[in-house]
């Protein structure tokens, strides 16, 4: 099963890493770590014993005696320092300006989706971002929902997917070195 990537946090971190694979519609982006989570809300004061309002009503609530409703999203997640479970987690990028109608729009995503489930046994495990890098020709694909379309995208996403299958993994990357190290090298040497 292939997760999603939901916040826009760890799109941002994805597509900060270095392309995993290219082809002339897509880039593929890869990071080797899971989904971020949410952070819990600090603990809550104790209330602070203020003055009603209204002198004339109560500051008890009425729903004092109300039953403890489900969990809270923020409260069902594990703690932000259990490392997530291995596993694919997928993100598309698929953007108006390059595909103008939803039905190709959407055409897109599906042929990703499936070939993603397709090469998952092949990839590495983390998060995936694929985007739509360049519009597809109106002139050669007259229909936005052609099979011409349908097979032109799948084909160059299969090919795009075993690439990147194949890539070596991203080193991990240098600290950057502080400034003015450069001039000093130069300045020693020369």
């Amino acid at each position: 099963m292939i997760g999603r990537i939901l916040r826009s946090a760890d799109f941002q971190r994805v597509l900060a890493a270095p392309q995993r694979s290219r082809s002339a519609h897509f880039a593929v982006h890869y990071v080797a770590s899971g989904p971020s989570t949410a952070r819990r809300p600090a603990a809550k004061a104790a209330p602070l014993a203020c003055e009603p309002v209204a002198p004339q009503l109560s500051p008890e609530l009425s729903t004092g005696g109300a039953p403890q409703g489900p969990l809270l999203v923020d409260e069902s997640l594990p703690a932000a320092h259990e490392p997530p479970p291995a596993g694919h987690w997928l993100g598309l990028v698929v953007p108006k300006r390059h595909a103008k109608r939803a039905v190709t729009r959407n055409l897109i995503k599906r042929q990703l989706r499936a070939a993603m489930l397709h090469h998952m046994a092949s990839l590495p495990a983390g998060l995936w971002v694929v985007r739509l890098r360049a519009p597809f020709d109106r002139q050669q694909f007259l229909s936005p929902a052609s099979e011409a379309l349908r097979e032109c995208a799948h084909d160059e996403i299969a090919v795009l997917l075993t690439r990147a299958a194949r890539s070596p993994l991203p080193a991990t990357p240098r600290p950057p070195s502080p400034p003015g190290a450069r001039g000093r090298g130069r300045a020693a040497a020369g």
